[in-house]
């Protein structure tokens, strides 16, 4: 399930929900669930351990913050509708507006993608500013009260521990606080307790899925010239283990990040980097990293052994007053860029099991309404991890066959707008991958796919378009790794 089957947001359907409800971190998750909360309780408070500055700075607790993010047609869609104008106070505070059909330069099995025939709106910043202006705009709802530098201490239960009552926290070195909550949400990323405390009190902790992908990933800024707003793309294609991704961003910047996978460790100095960047299929990259003036002092690294879903709605016992959101129920390799968008339509989920039945039975019915909204983005990220040969368990025939099909599909988007817009659409989340298997696109990604290969040096080949007089432009030549 993606955004196109999920209703909009309409805070009109939401009555009185309760006196407090508290979440439990302030990253992007938890922001989100604050404001459709917003609606239904008299005050929503806000806990989170790192302290909330009001200018956009990453935030020690949560490292990742610091490393490059995209934020997701589906994403973008949520957002605008939580806040009307999203946007503009995006690009007020620096941020960008971009066509992703016409800046957006991507490499994918052998090729450039295709420009898509329409215009496609791309919001593009740090994920520090994403996070400053989301927060800034919950924070001026009158119910919400953002408590930075609060760390949550243990859940607050009845005496069976069938209901959760509200947190203890602590401010700073100060002593322990109870907080009564009718409602509180565990937004507190992958290390989230939850699933411990489950099982200290009588219940099951959910099931896991887990992928390993050993991902380590390094990133960097450098300075961009004003009217070079490109964001280029190289992700990780099997067996292939490295990637790259260059996104525009505030003050004349570019985020750089350098992933590799299965241990093939990222860089972490400017040899290195170079090094790396010298090993991708393009040489774009390389290219801006030596032109351009480098912006930070290091490099910063990040590693994330595997993605992880917890089965929630697996369960057949869960207590009252407690929902779990955001990473803390599924947290996807990175490098598919999924994160704050999933973030936000987990949000939009939310809203409407309270919509259509208050806190009555809440957490069974978010957790039942979320599954099928997490399945794409796990079904995508965990698919095309599945053809490395490098990731534990067997795919089941369907993801080898949709597998197949996909990468066809991505060939056949070198030279096709119409495939290329419907692959956009899917990797944005807006619309379900079945939607690459309509009449219309199936029918030209099971054609045969024009141009031929040819050597053009050892060790590398460049695709030529069929009716090509062979030549390619620097920037953009379209070049397979040597084979293993």
């Amino acid at each position: 399930m993606t955004l196109d089957a999920v209703d909009r947001y309409e805070p009109r359907r939401v009555g009185a929900v309760g006196d407090r409800a508290v979440v439990v971190g302030g990253s992007v998750a938890g922001l989100c669930a604050a404001r459709v909360l917003a609606v239904g309780f008299d005050e929503v408070v806000v806990v989170e351990r790192d302290p909330l500055p009001d200018r956009p700075v990453a935030r020690d607790g949560a490292p990742q913050t610091s490393h490059p993010h995209a934020l997701l047609a589906a994403g973008q869609a949520a957002l605008e509708d939580f806040f009307p104008g999203f946007g503009e106070d995006l690009v007020a505070a620096g941020g960008l507006i971009l066509d992703v059909t016409r800046q957006l330069v991507e490499y994918q099995h052998g090729g450039f993608v295709a420009d898509g025939p329409e215009r496609t709106p791309s919001y593009c910043a740090s994920r520090p500013l994403f996070e400053h202006v989301i927060r800034r705009r919950v924070g001026e709802l009158a119910p919400v009260r953002l408590r930075g530098g609060c760390q949550f201490v243990d859940y607050l239960a009845d005496d069976g521990a069938t209901a959760v009552t509200g947190v203890r926290v602590r401010d700073g070195g100060g002593p322990p606080e109870d907080l009564a909550a009718d409602l509180v949400v565990d937004a507190t990323g992958r290390a989230s307790r939850t699933p411990e405390w489950l099982a200290e009190n009588g219940y099951r902790a959910p099931p896991e899925d887990r992928v390993e992908v050993d991902l380590q990933y390094s990133s960097l800024r450098i300075e961009r010239p004003p009217d070079d707003r490109r964001m280029v793309s190289v992700p990780t294609n099997a067996p292939r283990t490295r990637g790259a991704v260059v996104l525009p961003i505030e003050d004349g910047q570019w985020d750089v990040i350098l992933a590799g996978m299965f241990g093939d460790g990222a860089p972490d100095d400017r040899a290195e980097v170079l090094e790396f960047a010298d090993s991708l299929p393009i040489d774009l990259i390389a290219d801006l990293l030596r032109a351009q003036p480098w912006v930070s002092d290091g490099v910063a690294r990040y590693p994330f052994p595997a993605s992880l879903r917890r089965r929630y709605e697996a369960l057949d016992r869960f207590p009252d007053g407690l929902v779990v959101t955001g990473d803390a129920v599924s947290s996807f390799n990175p490098v598919y860029g999924q994160g704050m968008s999933v973030a936000a339509l987990d949000a939009l989920v939310l809203h409407h099991a309270l919509a259509d039945g208050g806190r009555e039975g809440l957490a069974p019915r978010f957790f039942d309404a979320v599954a099928p909204v997490l399945d794409t983005p796990w079904r995508m990220a965990a698919g095309a991890d599945y053809q490395y040969e490098q990731t534990d368990g067997s795919p089941s025939l369907g993801t080898k066959l949709f597998n197949w099909y996909f990468t066809r599909l991505l060939k056949q988007a070198h030279d096709d707008g119409v495939v290329a817009e419907a692959y956009g659409e899917v990797v944005g989340l807006e619309r379900s991958p079945t939607a690459l298997l309509s009449p219309r696109v199936l029918a030209r990604v099971l054609l045969p796919v024009g141009g031929d290969w040819v050597d053009t040096d050892p060790g590398r080949r460049t695709r030529v378009p069929s009716g090509s007089d062979g030549s390619a432009r620097d920037d953009e030549r379209a070049v397979e790794p040597p084979s293993p």
